[in-house]
C-alpha cells in the first residue's frame, strides 16, 4: 500500500459536454374537416394566356405595343365587330374546285390517244407511262382539294372578335381586341379625350389580334362616286 500526498485538484473544471438541441414542438394534427393552406407557387393556368400588349399615350404620342402613332396623325378611332368572310369563302372554294377539275381534265388530254389504243386492244409501254401520268393528276387535284377545304372551314368555323381600330391620315391602321366590348368603348374615348388635351397621358393592356384581311370585314365598304374604282370605309 502506497502513502503519500493526495493528488492536486486542477485549477479549473472540466469542460461540460453542449446540451442536446431542443427539438421543436410538433405541429398539432389538423382537425378533421380542415383544408390545408395552398402551396406557395401557383398552379399554371390550364391554357395559355392571350399575347397581351400595352397602348398608351405619352407626350401626344399612342404606342401600340412596339408602334407609335401620333396623335396628331389619327383620323378616325373606332370599335366594330371584326366578322368572318364565310359568304367569300364558300364561294372562293366552289371557284378553286372548278379551276381544280378543268386543270385536271386538260392535263388529261394527252392520255387520251393512249386510252383508244387500249380500246383496241393494243398494249403499248406508252399506255402505262400514261397510266401513271392519269394517277399523278388526280393525287395532285385531290391534295389541291383537301388544301382549299380546310381552307375554307378554318373561316366559316372563325370566331368574330370585338377589335378598336385605329385610322392615320396614311394607309396604316392598327387593330386591338379584348373579351369585354364596353373596355375597348372606354379606350376610344380615352383615345379622344387625349387628342383635343394636350397633357393627357394613360396606359392600358389590351390583346393583339393578328388576321387575315382576305378572311375578315375590315369595317363599312362604300362606293366614292366621282371616281373609277374608289372604295372608303364608312362609319
Amino acid at each position: 500500500m502506497q502513502t503519500g500526498p493526495p493528488p492536486e485538484r486542477p485549477t479549473q473544471d472540466p469542460p461540460t459536454a453542449p446540451a442536446p438541441p431542443r427539438e421543436a414542438p410538433a405541429a398539432p394534427p389538423a382537425a378533421p374537416g380542415a383544408t390545408p393552406h395552398p402551396p406557395d407557387v401557383p398552379a399554371p393556368p390550364a391554357r395559355p394566356a392571350p399575347s397581351r400588349l400595352d397602348l398608351r399615350v405619352s407626350k401626344r404620342i399612342l404606342w401600340i405595343g412596339a408602334a407609335v402613332y401620333p396623335l396628331a396623325n389619327i383620323a378616325r378611332v373606332y370599335t366594330f365587330v371584326l366578322q368572318p368572310r364565310r359568304k367569300e369563302a364558300v364561294l372562293r372554294f366552289l371557284r378553286y374546285t372548278a379551276g381544280t377539275l378543268t386543270v385536271g381534265f386538260i392535263a388529261m388530254l394527252p392520255s387520251l390517244p393512249a386510252r383508244v389504243l387500249d380500246n383496241s386492244g393494243e398494249q403499248t409501254s406508252q399506255h402505262s407511262s400514261m397510266a401513271g401520268y392519269v394517277t399523278f393528276v388526280w393525287i395532285a387535284a385531290v391534295l389541291a382539294e383537301i388544301f382549299f377545304l380546310i381552307d375554307m372551314l378554318s373561316v366559316v368555323f372563325a370566331a368574330p372578335h370585338h377589335v378598336l381600330a385605329v385610322e392615320t391620315s396614311g394607309t396604316s391602321t392598327a387593330l386591338v381586341t379584348s373579351k369585354d366590348p364596353r373596355y375597348l368603348d372606354q379606350i376610344v374615348g380615352q383615345i379622344s379625350y387625349a387628342i383635343d388635351h394636350p397633357d393627357t397621358e394613360f396606359k392600358v393592356l389590351v390583346e393583339s389580334l393578328t388576321v387575315s384581311p382576305k378572311n375578315y370585314y375590315f369595317g363599312d365598304n362604300v362606293n366614292m362616286y366621282g371616281g373609277s374604282g374608289n372604295v372608303g370605309i364608312g362609319a
